[in-house]
């Protein structure tokens, strides 16, 4: 029997917790990634993943490169302890994650990627400061439907307001100025929307209210080496894979363009892809996927390392 068709994903914000890592510390590789990003950051983000304080770890300038860096340390097992790498065809990353998507790939190094993630994650907070905002996860509505009520709140308050992350069949997730998050919300419901649950962030990620901050981030993003990927990366914006030398107007279009998570998986379902293994701290993608289609076998690395 033939090596399925493998995709590694990668999660994004929400998939930190005190003592992450914790499992990987046996692992002499895992514990090099940590001292590089310790060394890149110049404080021991290393130590802040395995004992907190938990509202530190929970600030975006110390989470994205805390999660990049589990990632890549739990990527670093996978390809010298297993044999999955064989049959990897495609990467993809939800939000945050594309960036370890890259560093999979081999278009991006760590150290570049984790001083990356340190700036988008200021950048992203000092937008937050300056144009204050909210999320919400809204329940089995229609995407065409919710983007009307987007509109429609939007035209109404005349502030901002849009899908920010496609995650699955069901489970929508708005972002925008507050009025117009309130409205939007208070129109789901009149549509049918099961439920519309504000999400315990003060920043509205993926809208327009981050375009300061993408502007800002593209300058970083230019200090980067950027390489030809050895393998094609999915990217969140266009759900599609990245093109040599486009990968960052991508990840500039991210931050304020909807994450494209359902339309990226089913484009690698398409291709070939049968089985998706998240390679990060937590299970998030992983049941996503299930919801995007069932038929696809989906795992979680945190559960095969246990076994390692």
């Amino acid at each position: 029997m033939g090596q399925e068709a493998l995709a590694f994903v990668f999660p994004g914000q929400g998939s930190q917790f005190v003592g992450m890592g914790q499992e990987l510390a046996t692992f002499p590789e895992a514990r090099q990634i940590f001292a590089q990003a310790d060394e890149a950051l110049g404080f021991a983000l290393s130590r802040l993943c395995l004992e907190g304080p938990e509202a530190e770890l929970n600030d975006t300038l110390n989470t994205q490169p805390a999660i990049v860096t589990h990632s890549i340390a739990a990527l670093r097992v996978v390809e010298q302890r297993t044999s999955l790498g064989a049959g990897l065809m495609l990467v993809a990353g939800h939000s945050l994650g594309e960036f370890s998507a890259l560093v999979c790939s081999g278009a991006l190094s760590f150290p570049d990627a984790i001083r990356l993630v340190r700036e988008r994650g200021r950048l992203m907070k000092q937008a937050g400061q300056q144009h204050p905002g909210g999320m919400a996860a809204v329940l089995n509505l229609d995407r065409a439907v919710l983007e009307q009520v987007c509109a429609e709140a939007t035209q109404t308050t005349g502030q901002p307001v849009q899908v920010a992350n496609d995650n699955c069949p069901g489970q929508i997730v708005i972002s925008g100025d507050k009025t117009a998050l309130d409205k939007a919300m208070e129109l789901a419901k009149s549509r049918g929307a099961k439920r519309s649950i504000p999400l315990a962030v003060s920043i509205a990620a993926h809208s327009p209210l981050m375009a300061g901050a993408a502007q800002e981030f593209r300058a970083a993003l230019e200090t980067a080496q950027w390489n030809a990927p050895r393998v094609p990366v999915v990217a969140n914006a266009i759900a599609r894979p990245v093109a040599h030398g486009s990968a960052i107007d991508l990840l500039v279009a991210q931050l304020t363009s909807p994450v494209r998570w359902t339309e990226s998986v089913q484009f690698m379902i398409g291709k070939g892809v049968t089985r998706f293994v998240e390679v990060g701290p937590k299970e998030v993608l992983t049941g996503l996927i299930k919801r995007i289609d069932a038929a696809v076998t989906v795992e979680a690395m945190a559960s095969a390392l246990n076994s390692l």
